[in-house]
């Protein structure tokens, strides 16, 4: 899908949702093929606590400290991660045998972070420019709604 029409189409579910993050993970999971599972954490107190999610199957890291793995670091920086292969970073909490790339974008407001959209593709090198302006789009859009 086309990264302009999927952003109308989210401002549309986001002002019609009574559930906004989680219709907002399921609809990147059916439109983006190259996303194989999406969650999205919400930072208490010095922990990432997973949301909403889409995929295949559940992750184990339901709570991740933060400044631990890819989505802790993410979190502690406040900056987008993109691993091309996270067989390659020492960071990589491992969810699933299958995953291949990794791109996590953090949820601010006013300079804080409330949390991220954390997206595992089967493909290495999944992830490029466009996908992390167009996460971050999104990123901004929740975090409204966090």
């Amino acid at each position: 899908m086309d990264y302009k029409i999927a952003i109308h189409k989210i401002k549309i579910i986001i002002s019609k949702s009574t559930n906004i993050l989680n219709d907002i993970v399921e609809f990147l999971y059916k439109n983006f093929e190259k996303y194989n599972w999406i969650g999205i954490y919400i930072v208490k107190g010095n922990d990432l606590i997973l949301g909403p999610w889409y995929g295949k199957q559940a992750t184990e890291h339901t709570q991740i400290p933060i400044g631990k793995g890819i989505c802790g670091s993410a979190a502690k920086t406040g900056k987008t991660e993109i691993i091309p292969d996270v067989n390659t970073d020492s960071r990589y909490l491992a969810c699933f045998f299958s995953t291949k790339s990794e791109i996590v974008v953090p949820i601010k407001k006013d300079g804080k972070i409330l949390g991220e959209i954390d997206i595992d593709s089967d493909i290495k090198n999944a992830f490029s420019s466009d996908d992390k302006k167009f996460l971050e789009k999104i990123a901004d859009m929740l975090s409204m709604h966090i």
